[in-house]
């Protein structure tokens, strides 16, 4: 699929880990899944079909942060604000793109990214 046709689709899944070594270690014998490391802090996983991320902090019991690609983050940003969502980390860039993190009417946080480096003037 190209990036325009994952436009507001889950695109990846992120867990706060204790240790990156044990979660590497508990899910690459678990279910087989490979790594990528991105420094000491930072693990991307892929099970085979979907990739996700290991990043090292305060393990989140209550779930994993979900990952919503987009083609345009500034429109989907300004989109999420409009209908009542509170942003929790404006975008921020990272190694292959830009993401910025919000919390629904629920109060759970999710992220959206975008490896689109133009940013709209204002």
């Amino acid at each position: 699929m190209s990036n325009a046709e994952n436009h507001h689709r889950i695109d990846y899944v992120e867990f706060k880990v204790a240790s990156i070594a044990a979660a590497k270690a508990f899910y690459g014998q678990a279910f087989g899944w490979t790594f990528q490391d991105y420094g000491p802090d930072y693990c991307e996983f892929r099970d085979g079909r979907l990739t996700g991320g290991f990043a090292h902090g305060e393990p989140n019991p209550g779930g994993a942060l979900m990952v919503i690609y987009s083609t345009d983050l500034e429109a989907t940003l300004e989109r999420i604000e409009a209908v009542g969502g509170a942003i929790a980390q404006p975008i921020f860039a990272f190694p292959g793109g830009r993401r910025f993190h919000f919390r629904d009417q629920d109060g759970y946080e999710l992220a959206v990214w975008s490896d689109n480096e133009v940013v709209r003037q204002t």
